[in-house]
Formats: structure tokens, C-alpha cells, sequence
């Protein structure tokens, strides 16, 4: 009875696309709709298999993979959770910095600028966006151990965020990703970011308390949220003279 019904649900799936993956696409339009919010518990297995007439393992393996995306959170004996942007998730998921010694910390926040602005050809292509879509512009200055260390150039689109101001953003009390989450539905899962090389002009040495001509990492992230939809651009120049990127990648 299974196997026929499974392979109800697998109709007009492509050739060679494994079912369960029918069944991930679904439970991430269910988080998408806002079915279960940030936090809270997905049905248990057994009710989602039932929800989408499929067997149990097929769920399991569907779950599997947001838990290894990082957007589901498995909990022993408690069950599975939208994953939350908290500070832990933040400093160890999508913060790559530590000092020499391999400590990772915290970093301090200053908002330096807060703009509204147009969308550039790159941005636009970057984003999505039309040429010319009105986006916000916001400079931060990131600080470890009391040092400014690294300032973050962030484009978001103003669609996605239509009443973000300065207080907004400003007075939040969690991580930038945690706003996004709470108060737009915006869900980061997932970042890809370019390094490479470049040297501190005077407005940035100023900032950063370095001669001008120092070397900087320079990194471009582009974050994305479900179906590959990019969310923000980001620029970050980094001081490395006490800080180092590092990639820590965990098997799945």
C-alpha cells in the first residue's frame, strides 16, 4: 500500500529525482508559508509520512538533509525545531573570524550609516533585483576584544524589509540574521562568500585604526534564504593583524 501510494507522489516528479526529496521541497514550502515558525516543533515524523502519504523512512531522509542544512534542529528526546538565529548560531555558523589562538569571540556592533539608496547593476544582478530597485545601504563597524577589527558593507533589498529604519536596526536586541528572522520571515540558511586581497585607503585605516596601505582580507557574501533566493550582500574588509578567517567545515 505504500509503495503505491509513494509512487502516487512521485508523479510528475523528473526521472531519477528520489522521493524524498519531493517530500524536503515540501516541508520547505510548509516553513516558508510560515506553517511552523522559528523555534517551534515540526509534526512528528510519523504525522508528516502521514501528511504526505508517504512511509516514515522517506520523511526521515527528507529531514535529514535540513538538519544538515542547518535549517531543522534535532533535539533528544524532544524533537525537531525550526532552527532560531541565536548568538551561538550565529558566532558558530556564519562568523568566521578567530584570533591566532583560535578564540572565537563575540564581536561588538557601532551602525556607522544607515541609507536608502538605488539598486547598481551589480547589486541588481547579485540580488535579483531590477536595475535601479531602491535597497538600504548600512555600514557597521564589527569590534573583538574592544578593537575595531572588521566594517561590513550590507545591501538588503527595501521589498523584503519595508519598514526597516535606523531605530529598527539599530535598537534590535539579537543578531542582524535574528531580525531579519523575527520581524520579516526571513530566513537565512545558508551563505556563500569570496575572498580576497586588497589594501585599507585612508577613510578605512581611519576606521580601523591602521596606516593606509595596510593589508586586508576582503570577503563578498552573498546570504541566501529557501530556493536559493539571495537576501543581502555583504563587503566585510578585515584587519588580520590579531584576527584569521576560518572555514571549519563538519561532515554531514
Amino acid at each position: 500500500m505504500t509503495l503505491a501510494i509513494e509512487a502516487g507522489l512521485s508523479a510528475g516528479v523528473p526521472t531519477g529525482h528520489p522521493l524524498y526529496k519531493e517530500v524536503k521541497q515540501r516541508i520547505t514550502r510548509g516553513l516558508m508559508d510560515g506553517d511552523w515558525r522559528p523555534g517551534e516543533a515540526i509534526p512528528s515524523e510519523a504525522k508528516l509520512a502521514e501528511r504526505f502519504q508517504v512511509s516514515v523512512g522517506t520523511v526521515r531522509k527528507a529531514i535529514d538533509e535540513l538538519v544538515a542544512e542547518k535549517i531543522l534542529l534535532r533535539q533528544q528526546g524532544r524533537g525537531t525545531f525550526v532552527a532560531t538565529h541565536t548568538l551561538d548560531r550565529t558566532l558558530f555558523y556564519f562568523f568566521h573570524l578567530v584570533g591566532k589562538d583560535g578564540r572565537k569571540e563575540t564581536p561588538g556592533t557601532e551602525m556607522l550609516t544607515f541609507a536608502h539608496g538605488r539598486a547598481d547593476a551589480q547589486e541588481a544582478t547579485q540580488l535579483g533585483l531590477s536595475r535601479g530597485e531602491r535597497v538600504y545601504r548600512i555600514r557597521n563597524l564589527l569590534s573583538l576584544s574592544d578593537e575595531p577589527v572588521v566594517i561590513d558593507d550590507i545591501v538588503i533589498p527595501a521589498q523584503l524589509f519595508p519598514d526597516l529604519s535606523p531605530a529598527v536596526f539599530g535598537t534590535r536586541t539579537g543578531t542582524i540574521y535574528g531580525l531579519y528572522q523575527a520581524r520579516y520571515g526571513i530566513n537565512v540558511i545558508r551563505i556563500a562568500e569570496r575572498l580576497s586581497a586588497t589594501l585599507a585607503d585612508d577613510s578605512v585605516g581611519q576606521l580601523l585604526g591602521v596606516q593606509a596601505g595596510t593589508p586586508l582580507l576582503s570577503i563578498a557574501r552573498l546570504a541566501y534564504t529557501y530556493n536559493d533566493q539571495p537576501v543581502e550582500l555583504r563587503h566585510s574588509l578585515v584587519d588580520t593583524t590579531q584576527h584569521e578567517y576560518l572555514s571549519d567545515l563538519v561532515k554531514s
